[in-house]
Formats: structure tokens, C-alpha cells, sequence
């Protein structure tokens, strides 16, 4: 177990007679990262000496009371804060504290079963299967198309192209609707899954962009380029929570394509050294398994427009993850295994 203290920097929140001292944030080195079972422990430090009469902290604005051990709270970086009371004057601190997962990711690896022809000129942003039918989502302005395609054949099967305006990103279909991301244009889009017609859409609020998209059943789960996962309601596209990806060293960024598979979220990365999908857990972020599919991409052809790994559908009837890239010229349906 690890005791760790904070030192406090106190800002002016409301003011009554306040003076013109201005306390320096001062934390000691290394203090800020957690694990599970770490206990967190602050004290105030200003320009001069600090005797509140109460101090009440808050970790993400929930009250906690110090020490704090800490035990279910989502990884990532939280905001700790004390609202510090002097008679008639408040003043609150702030400092950043990063929680980390405990043990490292599990590393899989990947075997091909079957590799089936793939549009080369389909630039994949999101994947996913409805029965037998693949719903692709590709990008690129001009090029960006939402298509139904038949898997053994690669053949498209129903298309319609996004505006010009639009840059096409992730996918998913719920409640008998298909839900398109565009990247930087702050807009979703909700279709009919039959005539692929516009239902209508929805704006993006602190999540400025999109990028990857998956659902449990009954919320839609959006990356946005950083290490966020957002928690939508699929009525009104509403933010509701977030989520980071992380591991026992660090926060990933660039979470791209998302599938949900048993209760787990399944996401690509844009990274263009390291083809790999790594698994999150929805509730905690944490990141339990990195799938490594290295040698995946040279099986392709090696055109100049080739671009990373990116889409994942799960097949459940079949039990078989089917991945692709950007630009890939093959459709591949593999299975996972613990790498030995």
C-alpha cells in the first residue's frame, strides 16, 4: 500500500476581504499516480500559513473524507479539490491525480481462418454485422459512403455517399437504427438499417470530434481521438459519462474503431507502428488484453494509399472476429488466443 501526499495550491472561488497572496501548486514528485489500494492523503500549503475553519474534499465533485483509500473508481486522471472555509470567505485548491491499473495488460495474438476480398478504395472507419450483412462505414471528404456489404464476395451490396462537407467514422446499429459518426463536422447521423434513408441526427457536445463507435444494447459508447470513451444516450445523443483507456503505466490516446464483444469494449488504435486492438473494460477503463496482429498488414496489397488496421465485427453465430484497414484489399476473419 502506498501513502502519498498532496500539496495544495488555494485558489480564490468567492472572495470577502480577501488578500493578495497567491499559494503556488506544489506537489510532491510522483505523488499524483495511483493504484488500486493506494491511499491519498492532502494538506493545504500557501503563502502563509492556512488555519480554515472547515475543509471539505472532492474527488471529480463527489466528497470524500482523507485519507482516501482508493478501491472502484474509474482509472484515468480525476481532479481533486478542497473547498476551504474562513469565516465568510471560501477559497477551494485543486491539484490532478492519476489512477493506473494495478497489473498489465494480457498479450493475445491472432490466427487467419479465411481472407475475403475487400473494396481497396474503402477507406474503413467502422464495421459491424447485422445477421449476415456487414454495415461499413468509410471515410474521407468526397469518398466518406455508408454501405451494406456482402462478406464471402466483398460485394457492395446498397450504398449512399455522405456530402462532400463529411468525413465518415465509426458505426453501430441499435434499436433497429444505424448510427454514423462524421470526424470534425460535430454531427451523427441516424439511418433507417433497411433503406439505408436519414432518420436525423444529432450534434456532439463536449467530445468534439468522432471517431470510433459500439453499444452494449442500450448505450452507444463514442471515442473521440483522445483516450475518452463517451457514454451517449441513443435518443438524444446526449454525453452522459466518459471512461479512459488505461494501463499500468499510461493513458492511450487515439482510440479509433470500437466493438462491443461480451460486456468488452474491443478498440483499434490509430497507430501507424503497431497494428493492434486492445480490450477495455466499460466500467473501469482499464485495458486487460493488447492483441497483437503483427504481419496482418503485408498480407494485403501493398498499395500507396495502404493505412492502418481499422475496423472490427464480431460474428456471434460464427464466434469469429473479421478485421480490416484502411485502404486493405482483404476482409479477414480470425480467432484470438493468449499469446504463448
Amino acid at each position: 500500500m502506498k501513502w502519498s501526499l498532496l500539496f495544495l495550491s488555494v485558489i480564490a472561488l468567492k472572495t470577502c476581504g480577501a488578500g493578495n497572496d497567491k499559494p503556488q501548486l506544489k506537489i510532491k514528485p510522483n505523488a499524483n499516480t495511483f493504484v488500486a489500494g493506494d491511499t491519498l492523503s492532502a494538506r493545504l500549503r500557501g503563502a502563509k500559513q492556512i488555519v480554515p475553519d472547515a475543509v471539505q474534499y472532492y474527488l471529480d465533485d463527489q466528497p470524500i473524507t482523507l485519507p482516501h483509500v482508493f478501491g472502484n473508481e474509474r482509472l484515468g486522471d480525476h481532479q481533486l479539490k478542497a473547498v476551504v472555509t474562513n469565516g465568510e470567505q471560501q477559497q477551494e485548491a485543486l491539484s490532478s491525480v492519476r489512477l493506473l491499473k494495478s497489473t498489465p495488460p494480457a498479450l493475445w495474438t491472432y490466427t487467419v481462418i479465411n481472407a475475403y476480398p475487400h473494396d481497396p478504395t474503402a477507406y474503413t472507419q467502422g464495421l459491424e454485422f447485422d445477421g449476415e450483412i456487414l454495415y461499413e462505414s468509410t471515410g474521407l471528404n468526397g469518398q466518406s459512403t455508408l454501405r451494406k456489404v456482402h462478406v464471402e464476395t466483398g460485394e457492395v451490396l446498397q450504398q449512399i455517399p455522405l456530402d462532400q462537407q463529411y468525413f465518415g467514422e465509426g458505426l453501430t446499429l441499435l434499436n433497429n437504427e444505424v448510427f454514423q459518426l462524421t470526424w470534425q463536422e460535430n454531427t451523427a447521423f441516424v439511418y433507417d438499417p433497411e433503406t439505408l434513408a436519414l432518420k436525423r441526427s444529432f450534434r456532439y457536445d463536449q467530445s468534439k470530434e468522432g471517431w470510433g463507435l459500439c453499444n452494449d444494447g442500450k448505450t452507444l459508447y463514442k471515442s473521440d481521438g483522445t483516450a475518452k470513451i463517451w457514454r451517449l444516450d441513443p435518443a438524444t445523443g446526449q454525453e452522459l459519462d466518459y471512461i479512459e483507456a488505461t494501463t499500468h503505466k499510461t493513458i492511450l490516446t487515439k482510440i479509433n474503431e470500437l466493438e462491443w464483444v461480451d460486456g468488452k469494449i474491443y478498440a483499434n488504435t490509430y497507430q501507424f507502428q503497431k497494428e493492434v486492438i486492445v480490450v477495455i473494460d466499460p466500467k473501469s477503463g482499464a485495458v486487460e488484453r493488447v492483441i497483437d496482429f503483427k504481419g496482418l498488414k503485408a498480407q494485403v496489397d501493398q498499395i500507396p494509399s495502404l493505412n492502418v488496421l481499422n475496423g472490427i465485427a464480431y460474428h456471434p453465430q460464427r464466434n469469429t472476429f473479421f478485421v480490416t484497414g484502411k485502404n486493405w484489399s482483404k476482409l479477414f476473419e480470425v480467432t484470438l488466443q493468449p499469446k504463448k
